[in-house]
């Protein structure tokens, strides 16, 4: 499950100590919304601001982009986060497949050498 528990919190923030005082409805609407419920979404963690209303969001309630996409990074690897824990067996999996990469350069188990490995024909002469 998606995690917003950051983005939320800086919506909310940000709205609360805005100079004009909005509320949800009010925040809503300047973003074309017809009701507060989308706002309302937004400040319980239960989805994000679209990409498409990023800059109107921002210019809105004065975030920087700084702000806004620390926030966005921290709910992504909250998310992240929350998967791995659910999923102990993705990790496993993941190293596993990590010994079959070509060791020191060279191709693993298939019989040819690396550059720095010398065959027995180019040693003897």
């Amino acid at each position: 499950m998606r995690k917003f528990s950051h983005i939320a919190a800086l919506i909310k923030k940000k709205r609360l100590s805005h100079p004009q005082g909005l509320s949800q409805s009010d925040l809503s609407h300047l973003l074309g919304y017809k009701n507060g419920q989308f706002i309302s979404n937004v400040e319980r963690a239960l989805c994000n601001i679209p990409f498409k209303m990023m800059n109107k969001v921002c210019d809105i309630l004065q975030i920087t982009p700084a702000e806004i996409r620390q926030a966005m990074l921290n709910d992504y690897e909250d998310t992240i986060n929350a998967y791995l824990a659910t999923n102990p067996g993705l990790e496993t999996k993941t190293e596993a497949s990590n010994l079959s990469a070509p060791v020191n350069g060279g191709f693993a188990n298939t019989g040819f050498n690396t550059p720095s490995e010398p065959t027995q024909q180019e040693t003897s002469f």
